[in-house]
């Protein structure tokens, strides 16, 4: 099925919700985690015009917001990136060129395969721009690239989305198949007009070095390449939280359910970086209190096909606590599962270890097979 793709303007706003008459789709790439979420450390590093918006709103959490009587010195305050209307040379060619553009330098929180992108034209009705397109590269300096460098000539960008018309108002959702490790976009605007936010779908796949030199580290992290497989629930909150950075800031910064009525539990399934021996775990539910799981286990397998084999019981949780295992002899395996019971939430899953020597081969490998 081709994604909804989402042409021409949006009705001018006529009051009451904003979001009303807002044209969106399930994108078939919307599980993957987003490598351009400033949690991970992604930043809009460069901008050629953003006069009536700042770049720096593109990578904002949460969706924009619209206030119909907010003016400013420029004009109209946008959540988002805008950039002012583009001319032409002279009286006699007033419009922009066809190659006319503006564009925002992005760098990705987490290096990895980008499966999908989102512009986000949410509440840009007449002035979003005209198409976009998306250009990415992997920079492999042991330093942070300048936007200079970036924009340097010696510098490889390959097209992720080409030139594609988009529309106001809308979630424009687009789905990439190149097989290589990224840390930097350009996002591209033609002509020029304004971008609400937007959101990089992907795998992470971290550097193999760095990893060693770690030596023990959160095997099932997201900034180290873990990822949630599934979840039987995700009602009120994504589950992808639970492998984020740092601790949680809030009760919908971590992982609930909705309530059961049933004999059943909830679970999460989490593939790790590669194979992995774990030695130490740790079950956050900070900011649950009323709602927190019960009880949790964890169990770990080799390979999709594998047998799980429970390597931490059942065990009471306490709620806005943080609780901490040492295991007795390392769990080995590329994939965890952990179940809570009944329902409700926890907020961060940790699992402490290192790789092991067929693991970091693994990893090796498909690190310099896309490109890294």
């Amino acid at each position: 099925m081709p994604i909804p793709s989402f042409t021409g303007n949006a009705n001018p706003y006529g009051g009451g919700d904003p979001y009303a008459d807002y044209r969106t789709a399930e994108f078939p790439f919307s599980h993957f985690a987003n490598l351009a979420a400033r949690e991970l450390g992604a930043g809009v590093i460069a901008a050629n015009d953003e006069f009536f918006a700042q770049r720096e709103n593109l990578l904002v959490a949460e969706a924009a917001h619209f206030d119909p009587e907010h003016f400013g010195h420029k004009g109209k305050v946008m959540d988002g990136w805008e950039t002012r209307r583009r001319r032409g040379v002279s009286a006699e060619q007033p419009w922009p060129t066809a190659e006319d553009h503006d564009w925002a330098l992005v760098r990705l929180g987490a290096p990895g395969v980008i499966r999908g992108i989102v512009v986000d034209t949410a509440h840009f009705r007449g002035n979003m721009p005209q198409a976009v397109s998306v250009e990415g590269t992997n920079w492999e300096g042991a330093l942070a690239p300048t936007p200079e460098e970036l924009l340097g000539d010696d510098v490889k960008w390959t097209t992720l989305v080409p030139r594609t018309p988009v529309g106001g108002h809308a979630a424009n959702g687009f789905e990439v198949t190149v097989e290589q490790r990224f840390t930097h976009l350009r996002v591209n605007q033609h002509p020029d007009g304004g971008i609400a936010r937007l959101r990089v779908h992907g795998e992470v796949l971290p550097d193999p070095q760095w990893l060693a030199a770690l030596g023990s580290f959160d095997v099932v992290a997201l900034e180290n390449g873990g990822a949630v497989q599934d979840a039987s629930n995700r009602f009120y909150s994504p589950p992808t939280n639970t492998i984020n950075p740092g601790r949680s800031r809030k009760m919908d910064d971590g992982w609930e359910t909705a309530r059961r009525r049933d004999r059943g539990n909830d679970w999460i399934r989490y593939q790790l970086v590669a194979e992995s021996e774990i030695r130490a775990v740790e079950i956050d539910t900070a900011y649950l209190k009323g709602n927190s799981a019960g009880w949790a286990s964890l169990s770990v397998k080799t390979g999709e096909e594998g047998e799980w084999t429970e390597f931490l019981p059942r065990t009471r949780l306490q709620p806005d606590t943080n609780h901490r295992f040492v295991l007795d002899a390392p769990a080995v395996g590329t994939h965890v599962r952990i179940d809570i019971f009944p329902d409700g939430g926890f907020s961060r899953l940790r699992l402490f270890g290192s790789l092991t020597e067929a693991g970091t081969a693994a990893l090796t490998a498909r690190h310099q097979e896309l490109g890294g």
